[in-house]
């Protein structure tokens, strides 16, 4: 069983947690307001086929701009 860290909040336990609202979030919304927001997990699950195919991750690019750090660049200083 693998166990993330949670000491603190790096660039892909962020993404993890962003990815899961707009998921639940867009599910949620299109069972009850309409079925347009079905879009929202569509796109969401759209990008992490494309994060795995090609690396690109555009909310991981954002988060990186304001600073927000990956898990190895934490471990390697440690």
């Amino acid at each position: 069983m693998y166990l993330g860290r949670t000491d603190w909040w790096y660039l892909e336990r962020i993404i993890w947690m962003i990815a899961g609202v707009v998921v639940l979030g867009g599910t949620l919304l299109g069972l009850f307001v309409s079925k347009y927001w079905f879009i929202l997990p569509i796109l969401a699950g759209f990008n992490m086929i494309v994060f795995s195919l090609t690396g690109f991750c555009p909310m991981a690019a954002l988060l990186h701009k304001f600073g927000v750090k990956p898990l190895y660049e934490r471990q390697k200083k440690n």
